[in-house]
């Protein structure tokens, strides 16, 4: 059962949240028309129209500049583990900002120090293994392509339906033609598999493949989780040939799927020890970090002092919040959490519209009877649910880890209360 439990409310900053061009001008709060018309005049139009103007949040819930509350079942994409506004979360950040928000890499700081240890320990890594800080998912899975170069091949295998990252490097290991098309040529070199399929990866594998790069769970394709004993399989082949196995759990890691990585669910990866473990999102809790774990010594001394570099990456603040989630999530049996509520939704999500639902804990996927899974994303923001039409045919679902199933059961109702006939509505290019 779920240990859980409902936190204490935490008051909204009134002052942050009402803070736009109205309170400066002494004419009240814009309106979200208003800062929808302001975003379009001042932001490049890479996202589209915003579909909301969220100006604070609480727990699972947000609200809009117009006052109406939202559950948020997407977290920022996977990103808000612990919901927002999380006290512990916010405390550790202000602690460290108000002690030492950044230096350079020319120095260290115990937290950045304290993340390593801790992601090494959750990962399994020995005493040979490392840890490499960066901003962003994309950014960890660009430092992986830097080590594969550094391996002496020059080909790097992927699966068809990847999705690693919008930078050039991240690019080419990502396979829809729609984001890669436009920014060709990318750097060469990469391979992309049939999903799944055993045969085209054995039939691959060879001694010039410097890298295999799998998602357990591909969460942009549709949250599609590898088939039963094909990362078994990916590690003999890799051993054999003695290529890196790099597993991506940007969207997977830090307790998504109901363990710290899914590769260490039973169902998904059998405990499969990979080479290189990317993550993000998940890790700060909504404050911005990522890491490459690099497992062994082959892994974790493949890029050598003046070969890569950060900035921002391992600054005290940003690990400090990923210190204070991993706390959050053991202090509070968030793991167990999220295998209770996450198999109770994936087995209540019933409806009309519903042809099945694919599920690795908390991130949860509805495939639609029909190409409607944008409006039927749209009816949910219009009902007060936040999800996102991951393809046409399906929503997906990535909730903050702490939601809880009374929260989870109003969706549920909302979902099986969409009419059979909004199958036959004409989705709008």
């Amino acid at each position: 059962m779920s240990t859980v439990q409902p936190r204490q409310p935490v008051q909204p900053n009134q002052h942050v949240a009402n803070r736009g061009r109205g309170e400066l001008a002494g004419t009240g709060t814009p309106t979200g028309a208003e800062w929808t018309q302001r975003y379009s005049r001042a932001l490049m139009n890479t996202f589209g129209p915003p579909k909301r103007v969220l100006v604070r949040g609480e727990g699972a819930y947000v609200w809009d500049a117009d006052g109406k509350r939202y559950l948020d079942l997407l977290a920022g994409i996977a990103v808000n583990a612990l919901g927002h506004a999380h006290p512990t979360l916010t405390a550790a950040i202000s602690a460290q900002l108000g002690t030492l928000g950044h230096v350079s890499n020319f120095f260290a700081t115990p937290a950045q120090v304290a993340l390593a240890e801790r992601l090494l320990a959750l990962a399994g890594g020995d005493a040979a293994s490392r840890v490499f800080f960066t901003n962003s998912g994309t950014e960890a899975n660009e430092a992986v392509l830097k080590m594969a170069r550094r391996t002496g091949r020059p080909r790097i295998l992927a699966l068809e339906g990847a999705f690693h990252g919008r930078t050039m490097g991240a690019l080419a290991m990502t396979h829809k033609l729609a984001y890669r098309e436009p920014f060709e040529p990318l750097p060469g070199g990469v391979q992309f598999l049939p999903f799944g399929d055993t045969a085209a990866l054995e039939a691959a594998m060879a001694d010039d493949v410097a890298a295999l790069v799998l998602e357990v769970v591909q969460g942009e394709a549709g949250v599609r989780p590898l088939p039963p004993g094909y990362l078994a399989n990916a590690r003999k082949l890799a051993d054999a040939r003695g290529v890196l196995l790099v597993l991506d759990e940007v969207q997977t890691g830090i307790g998504r799927t109901g363990r710290w990585f899914a590769f260490q669910t039973p169902e998904l990866g059998g405990g499969v020890l990979p080479d290189v473990i990317t993550l993000a999102k998940g890790l700060g809790g909504g404050f911005p970090i990522g890491a490459v774990i690099a497992l062994g010594e082959r892994a974790a001394t493949l890029l050598g002092p003046g070969q890569h570099g950060t900035t921002f990456g391992g600054n005290p603040v940003a690990a400090a919040a990923a210190l204070a989630t991993l706390g959050v999530i053991e202090r509070d049996g968030v793991l167990a959490h999220v295998q209770d509520v996450g198999a109770r939704l994936a087995s209540s999500l019933r409806g009309p519209l519903v042809r099945s639902v694919r599920a690795a804990g908390l991130l949860v996927a509805v495939e639609l009877v029909a190409p409607v899974a944008a409006l039927v994303a749209e009816r949910a923001l219009e009902a007060g649910f936040i999800v996102n039409a991951v393809t046409p045919t399906a929503v997906r679902l990535a909730p903050p880890l702490i939601v809880t199933w009374d929260q989870l059961s109003t969706f549920v109702e909302f979902l099986a209360g969409l009419p059979a006939d909004l199958a036959g509505t004409p989705e709008e290019d």
